[in-house]
């Protein structure tokens, strides 16, 4: 793994990023293509695209002169997986607490 997932979760913090990667989820999209849908700067974009590149939650490609960035889920993957230990915790919780309610 050539991430950190702390990493990770803090690329998915900023909302600008998180908005990229849910319009990369549908498809490939140069720079400009990005920076059009938001109200921030096409630098601020192009430094957004750098904190997700390093944290491989895109990749790129080139065609021609135009290059092209695209979504990774393998990094979300593993926050996925990480989060699944939560989703047993409070399942366990809450059957526990159904248990006790249905007890009385």
């Amino acid at each position: 793994m050539a991430y950190k997932i702390d990493d990770v979760f803090s690329a998915l913090a900023d909302q600008n990023r998180r908005a990229i990667l849910l319009m990369l989820s549908d498809k490939k999209m140069t720079v400009k293509s990005i920076a059009e849908n938001f109200k921030i700067s096409r630098p601020a974009i192009s430094k957004h695209l750098k904190v997700l590149l390093n944290t491989k939650l895109v990749t790129t490609g080139q065609k021609g002169r135009e290059r092209f960035y695209q979504l990774n889920v393998e990094p979300l993957n593993d926050v996925r997986d990480w989060l699944k230990f939560y989703d047993k915790f409070w399942d366990d919780k809450l059957n526990s607490l159904k248990n006790y309610l249905e007890a009385e």
